[in-house]
């Protein structure tokens, strides 16, 4: 089979189309790839380190206030088609499917009208704008959360997950804490904010040291790079509890994820993907500066089935979080509950559940050719 991939802008649509293409690599290697992204984006960096075929076009996003230069992004739309159909024509796909942001407009619209079965993946529970548009001409809408399938035509609409579970469940967390000074027959939590780390996350984690200085419990810290210098100024001041480990950055973050047994993080789609197929309960602080508040709808898909405790950052205190983190760790009958339920959410086989949709429209559209 030869797939055209595309998705960009950030992580979050990114990680998703690169675990999908390793899964399939894996089980399926005679399959071919093609990747269309922009120059600018991360996918540029990220999918050419895989080793994946990629390919540019020029393309921006729609700005949400009247502006001129959505007159300029009209324009590059639909150069952006034209030579996605040159690209589409050259590499012949027999699917095409498209994971979020805006490159993956033209991309996918192009396939869609060339008659090239095409698909678009959705991780959040509430769809961008792309894929809102994209969900009117595309062959199917694959989702990640129930509560997504109210924003699509439901005839096309159906719930794989996000392939980032199929890749996470893989993970082995032994010998893992060992290397943060930990010992493996206490509980951990691990707590961080996204890949550049969150400030309000941080100062609650450094306005809680005294307090995590006497628990059961040991905590990994994760402050992210940007924040690494000032929170190591900070807690040269405060003080670092034995309990506590600090780190700048995670490179083996399935690995970590499976010898904790709670994390503190924000709500984006690719990490709830992972703690639901690992079965981890999680606190989650969803980010409120991103578009729809997707991030605390996401959080509720999770709250709303005991799976997780949700913490608005604007009530987010040191105090509250040793709290909460106390509510969970100290009563082992509701963590085991909130195992459980994160566990029955997850997704672990998304990565065959996608690439079965885009068999069955393969296999359909050899059938009516």
């Amino acid at each position: 089979m030869k797939i055209v991939v595309s998705g960009g802008g950030t992580g979050g649509h990114i990680y998703p189309a690169l675990a999908l293409i390793r899964m399939i690599k894996k089980k399926h290697p005679d399959t071919s790839f093609l990747y269309i992204g922009t120059e600018k984006g991360l996918e540029s960096k990220l999918v050419v380190r895989e080793g994946i075929p990629f390919q540019s076009i020029d393309i921006t996003g729609f700005r949400r206030a009247v502006s001129f230069e959505n007159v300029k992004t009209v324009m590059r739309f639909l150069k952006g088609v034209n030579d996605c159909k040159k690209m589409l024509k050259e590499f012949q796909p027999d699917v095409v499917i498209g994971t979020g942001g805006y490159v993956c407009g033209p991309v996918v619209y192009a396939a869609a009208k060339m008659g090239i079965p095409s698909i678009v993946h959705e991780q959040n529970s509430v769809p961008g704008l792309t894929n809102k548009f994209l969900s009117k001409y595309v062959d199917k809408v694959a989702v990640c959360f129930d509560a997504a399938k109210t924003h699509f035509p439901a005839a096309k609409t159906v719930l794989t997950g996000n392939p980032r579970a199929s890749e996470v469940i893989e993970a082995s967390g032994a010998g893992v804490l060992q290397k943060y000074g930990f010992t493996p027959d206490r509980k951990t939590v691990l707590i961080f904010g996204g890949s550049r780390g969150a400030r309000p996350i941080n100062d609650a984690v450094i306005g809680a040291l005294n307090n995590l200085a006497d628990r059961s419990y040991q905590v990994l810290y994760v402050t992210g790079d940007v924040h690494y210098e000032r929170v190591s100024t900070e807690l040269q001041t405060a003080g670092k509890p034995d309990n506590v480990a600090v780190e700048p950055f995670i490179h083996n973050m399935p690995d970590v994820l499976a010898a904790c047994d709670l994390v503190v993080a924000r709500a984006g789609a690719t990490t709830l993907a992972e703690l639901t197929a690992l079965g981890i309960p999680s606190i989650l602080i969803p980010s409120p500066y991103v578009t729809n508040n997707h991030q605390e709808k996401n959080a509720r898909s999770l709250t709303d089935q005991d799976a997780a405790v949700l913490l608005l950052e604007k009530d987010l205190t040191g105090a509250l979080l040793v709290k909460e983190l106390d509510a969970i760790l100290m009563n082992e009958p509701r963590l085991g509950k909130m195992k459980e339920q994160a566990k029955r959410l997850g997704i672990p086989d998304a990565a065959d559940r996608l690439y079965n949709v885009m068999v069955e429209l393969t296999e359909r559209t050899s059938r009516s050719s």
